[in-house]
């Protein structure tokens, strides 16, 4: 996950908390984290940079919609980044 942008660690974040979520309801979750559009320019190639990673995968809903879920790797590699961050923020 080092060679993953902050954005793209953030979209790893948002797929895991939701069950197979289409591309407009990550986008959707982000802009309100961001507080700012978020343009399909930026969040497609992005998942698609994740999915060519082997962290997320992609599947056909319909013709028009596709979901994103995380592959097990990915799984792995969000446990491995919060047990590096416990190292160093203390939430107690």
């Amino acid at each position: 996950m080092y060679d993953l942008t902050g954005f793209q660690r953030d979209l790893l974040y948002v797929i895991a908390g939701k069950d197979e979520p289409h591309g407009l309801a990550i986008k959707e979750e982000l802009e309100e984290y961001y507080e700012s559009e978020i343009h399909h320019g930026r969040l497609y190639p992005n998942l698609d940079t994740l999915v060519d990673k082997g962290l997320v995968e992609k599947g056909q809903r319909d013709r028009r919609t596709n979901y994103y879920t995380l592959t097990r790797r990915g799984t792995r590699e969000i446990d491995a980044r919060r047990e590096w961050e416990a190292q160093y923020v203390d939430l107690d």
